[in-house]
């Protein structure tokens, strides 16, 4: 009932300057808004990365150039990965159950007076099946396609909506434009609708014969990656199946012993742990941004407490005179400095989910997720920083005497 009635007293004390209070706590308020907002993001980024991943499954390897180095510095990439090697792979090597070869790049694509730029895949009839995508619409290409290079293209689901609105579009021509120049394409089938898988949006590609792309848009001697499948996602098998690739690259390529790989195996398990390093770096990182905002919203609150003890000198003598101890005193305006950083550290929860809420609206890339533990560690941090600030102001006031402060004017 005691500490009832301070709290009753410390909110008519904040009510009195109520300008001057949310002032004070500018500070609290940014630093909360901030990371509520940008915890939010993040916290929506991961969870769609997550559900790509999950949906490409857990036993991929990609096989890609190893970037090129002159002393320190990076010059470009090794044109080393050729169609061969992925039959290559997947002939001899008893742990990998599948690889494709990939030529990866972007192009503009015409129909009519209607353009867009999409990216372009250059793929195999194993492209369905490796990355769980299906047709919705006709059909995707067929081994003659790769093997005699046609013309033929499976178009995305935006890329569909965006060239041809609500028509159909099997078996109307495009034209997408490479390094080659424009080259006349038919449309085949169309993709499900899929949005980002990992990093990349396949609602927004043209997948096309991989020969097709090499040879005719882009020119290539060599393939951008190849993608495998090994036997399991057991970890033991993902590394025997890396080893075995390895072990047969360096012996396709004659790089001889103690010289570097001209092309880098890597594990979608890999790439997850690196993402998940990422998102711990950049919530350290944000976290800190939040406690320098609320170090200066402490230094606000101290401020604003110490206004307050001066104000309200002849109040703490007459409570002291009356019998209150310098506990109480100090209670006191502990708790209203806790209740002042609470308040702000609230406005800034609220702030930072509407900023959150807008930028999910404004780019259309991920839903944003506000987590209850970011909210409370937001609030908890908040808190503490009021009480942190309350604490000299707190002491200040319960150390006054109370025959001086009853003579204050």
């Amino acid at each position: 009932m005691f500490f009832f009635r301070i709290m009753i007293m410390s909110f008519r004390s904040l009510w009195v300057h109520p300008l001057r209070s949310v002032l004070a706590t500018l500070g609290v308020i940014i630093g909360v808004a901030a990371v509520v907002a940008a915890m939010a993001i993040l916290e929506g980024m991961s969870a769609r990365f997550a559900t790509g991943f999950e949906s490409m499954g857990s036993n991929k390897l990609y096989i890609m150039p190893a970037v090129q180095r002159r002393g320190h510095r990076t010059v470009g990439v090794f044109d080393s990965l050729k169609l061969a090697d992925a039959d290559a792979i997947l002939k001899e090597c008893n742990a990998i159950r599948t690889a494709i070869p990939q030529v990866m790049n972007a192009g503009l694509v015409k129909y009519f007076s209607k353009n867009t730029n999409a990216s372009i895949l250059g793929s195999t009839e194993q492209y369905c099946k490796v990355n769980s995508h299906e047709v919705a619409e006709g059909e995707f290409i067929n081994r003659s396609d790769v093997q005699t290079g046609a013309s033929v293209a499976v178009l995305g689901a935006n890329v569909k909506r965006e060239l041809f609105g609500g028509r159909p579009a099997l078996g109307e021509r495009i034209k997408i434009t490479g390094a080659m120049g424009a080259r006349g394409f038919t449309v085949i089938g169309v993709m499900e609708a899929k949005g980002n898988v990992a990093f990349t949006d396949v609602d927004k590609q043209i997948i096309v014969p991989v020969t097709t792309a090499m040879d005719k848009l882009y020119g290539l001697k060599a393939v951008s990656a190849i993608v495998a499948e090994a036997v399991s996602p057991d970890d033991a098998k993902i590394d025997e199946a890396k080893a075995q690739i390895k072990k047969l690259l360096r012996a396709r390529h004659k790089i001889r012993a103690g010289k570097p790989d001209d092309f880098q195996v890597q594990a979608q398990k890999e790439f997850v742990k690196q993402f998940a390093m990422f998102q711990n770096i950049f919530g350290v990182v944000l976290w800190s941004i939040a406690g320098i905002s609320l170090v200066v919203g402490g230094i606000g609150i101290m401020n604003i407490m110490l206004v307050a003890v001066t104000e309200r000198t002849r109040e703490i003598g007459v409570r002291m005179a009356m019998g209150a101890q310098r506990i109480d005193v100090m209670q006191q305006f502990l708790i209203e400095a806790s209740v002042v950083s609470f308040l702000g550290g609230a406005l800034g929860v609220l702030m930072g989910w509407g900023m959150a809420g807008m930028i999910e609206n404004l780019t259309r890339l991920f839903e944003t997720i506000t987590t209850a533990w970011a909210v409370a560690m937001a609030l908890g941090m908040a808190t503490f920083t009021g009480i942190i600030s309350g604490l000299y102001p707190a002491w200040k006031a319960s150390r006054l005497d109370p025959v001086e402060a009853l003579r204050y004017e």
